[in-house]
């Protein structure tokens, strides 16, 4: 069978943030496709994030096939946002038996 092949989310990062690389290790572990774009070294990039944080290059910046976007979000919005859920206390537990 075929997988289906999504859109993919623009997600500006900086290697000097942290939580852009626990975002993205989000992403990857929930098989969510993403393309990141570092703003370290592209103005281009840089002059993106900032137009869409009223002027702030607050990374992680995550932008949507459909135009919306995310800026520094937590682990419990992402969740959220594409509807996972996270385990129980117990069943995290159990899972790291099996």
């Amino acid at each position: 069978m075929a997988k289906i092949k999504r859109p993919k989310i623009t997600m500006y990062t900086s290697e000097f943030c942290m939580h852009s690389r626990s975002v993205e290790t989000f992403m990857a572990r929930n098989d969510i496709p993403v393309k990141v774009v570092s703003i370290d070294n592209s103005q281009s990039a840089r002059k993106k994030v900032m137009e869409i944080n009223d002027g702030y290059a607050s990374v992680p910046t995550l932008v949507f096939p459909n135009g919306e976007t995310m800026t520094e979000p937590s682990m419990r919005e992402l969740r959220a946002h594409f509807n996972i859920q996270r385990p129980s206390f117990w069943n995290h537990i159990k899972s790291i038996f099996q």
